[in-house]
């Protein structure tokens, strides 16, 4: 019963990473309305969120292929910049800026670290 699950998940991961993957370019690319809520540089805390979600899914999902964490980490921060640039190219109403990439790596290196400290401890999973 529980293997099936852990099948059922593993199939399920590569969607959930594709759809994250795609929500991301989407909320990245559309005209937001302001924010009822006005913290500072809440917009890099979000990005962090969102890196750190997108990096972190991408690993689980493909922990038991032979692609690399690090490989993965370097397309979800290649997939940032990516996005970074579009925002200048095809909108008018976003901008790319240096400090969501700083702020998107920084998701996907706290990505990493509790990637790391969780499989390592827990193999079996």
């Amino acid at each position: 019963m529980l293997s099936n699950i852990k099948s059922l998940l593993k199939d399920k991961l590569i969607t959930i990473a594709i759809l994250i993957t795609l929500g991301i370019a989407i909320v990245s690319l559309i005209k937001l309305g302001k924010s009822p809520i006005q913290i500072n540089h809440l917009d890099k805390i979000k990005h962090a969120f969102a890196y750190f979600v997108l990096s972190l899914v991408w690993f689980i999902a493909l922990r038991t292929t032979k692609i690399n964490k690090y490989l993965i980490a370097f397309g979800c921060f290649l997939y940032g910049i990516i996005i970074e640039v579009l925002q200048v190219i095809i909108t008018s109403h976003r901008s790319g800026e240096i400090l969501d990439v700083i702020a998107n790596t920084t998701g996907i290196l706290i990505a990493i670290i509790i990637y790391n400290s969780f499989f390592k401890k827990n193999e079996a999973i």
